[in-house]
């Protein structure tokens, strides 16, 4: 079984070694010892959100303090392909949903986007709120998965300015339930070269509108489809990013 895993101060975490003693310290440490009850002599990794893991043994575990034996330190690579969820607001907390599991996934950034048939609007400081929240999901989700890099949460786009990013993107894949081709067909393989980055493009629960997909269609992405079954919104981008993880060989 997998250590559970916390997030500490990045400076700390880069000047620990192998040998040397950690303080986690904060909220986490409290979530730790208070919650999980983490006591001395149990193992815990300990990661600063930008892929440096350090793992260790508790030796001393009060309320705003947790101490580590420092066992070993780790760099994880990023990938060679970066995946991006572009995710349209949704109600329900379905648009939350998607970006718990897409986190889960391996994703590595998420887009909010304002669609045109979007029903929850953020606006002014609801923007900065729904962002804050999203953050907080990709956190909490990364944390359950063991994640030590934690995907970037970009800021609100509304269509126009989504149009423009994806012009920019090696490969964007609009999920599409009239799209002729799945996405299969659409990624390359491992063997022939994969690209630097793709995103998956999930529009709200009342689709995405014909104007928007032929503006985007006019910057060079590509409408695909998964399957003959349409999903909701906040299945369909996980599920893209589950055979994507197979097709370009991080699964």
């Amino acid at each position: 079984m997998s250590n559970a895993l916390y997030f500490g101060d990045p400076a700390a975490i880069a000047a620990a070694v192998p040998g040397s003693a950690f303080t986690l310290a904060g909220a986490e440490a409290r979530h730790a010892s208070t919650v999980k009850r983490v006591g001395a002599g149990e193992t815990i990794d300990v990661a600063d959100g930008r892929g440096r893991r350090i793992s260790g043994v508790v030796t001393a575990s009060a309320g705003q303090d947790v101490t580590l034996d420092v066992r070993s330190v780790t760099d994880e690579i990023p990938p060679a392909c970066r995946l991006i969820l572009v995710q349209a607001l949704a109600k329900g907390d379905r648009d939350e949903l998607a970006v718990e599991a897409a986190t889960e996934l391996g994703v590595d950034a998420v887009i909010p986007w304002q669609a045109d048939r979007s029903i929850v609007r953020w606006r002014a400081e609801k923007a900065l709120k729904g962002q804050r929240k999203w953050e907080s999901t990709v956190w909490g989700a990364a944390k359950q998965s063991r994640r030590a890099r934690l995907p970037d949460v970009l800021q609100l786009h509304d269509s126009g300015a989504l149009a423009h990013w994806l012009a920019s993107v090696d490969l964007a894949l609009i999920l599409h339930e009239d799209a002729a081709v799945g996405i299969g067909s659409l990624v390359p393989s491992p063997e022939t070269g994969v690209p630097d980055t793709i995103a998956v493009v999930v529009g709200p629960e009342g689709g995405i509108s014909s104007q928007e997909l032929e503006l985007f269609i006019s910057k060079g992405a590509h409408p695909a489809r998964i399957g003959s079954h349409v999903l909701r919104s906040s299945t369909a981008g996980p599920a893209a990013l589950s055979v994507l993880n197979q097709l370009i060989g991080r699964w």
